[in-house]
């Protein structure tokens, strides 16, 4: 009996010390992709990397901005983009983000399929006001960035 005991004990010090532990593992979804910009869904959060158009020290690093999907929130930001499109006149809509402020600033065009929206966000966590700006994205380029 004491040698059962002292086998059950040094077997439990070998499971509860074990340096390896499998860890739940969630899988890595990438939505749609418009040049080197993209959405990446991870569990129900979702991110959207693009590449920052001004001159930054590195410019060819992506810069992301990410939320979760509680409330469809995924589809509420294609729609509020896409109503962006067809507003009259165009004008700027600023977004709130757990960690970012948006901007989604629209340019016109004498063609309304011209029109283009860029990102513009701003970091809550950080004292000074840095920011990046997106590429200009058409109507049909957000189409395809957010696979619909």
């Amino acid at each position: 009996m004491k040698k059962i005991i002292t086998l059950a004990v040094l077997l439990f010090s070998f499971v509860s010390f074990a340096q390896i532990k499998v860890l739940e593992t969630v899988p890595v979804e990438r939505l749609g992709k418009v040049n080197n910009n993209y959405i990446q869904k991870i569990g129900d959060e979702y991110t959207v990397y693009y590449t920052s158009i001004q001159n930054d020290d590195d410019s060819s690093t992506l810069r992301k901005f990410s939320f979760r999907n509680l409330n469809n929130d995924y589809a509420s930001l294609y729609n509020i983009i896409m109503n962006g499109f067809t507003a009259s006149p165009l004008y700027d809509i600023k977004l709130e983000l757990p960690n970012n402020y948006i901007w989604l600033h629209y340019t016109g065009s004498a063609l309304p399929e011209k029109a283009t929206v860029q990102f513009m966000v701003s970091s809550k966590e950080t004292a000074s006001a840095t920011s990046s700006v997106s590429e200009p994205f058409v109507k049909d380029q957000i189409n395809k960035l957010f696979q619909k």
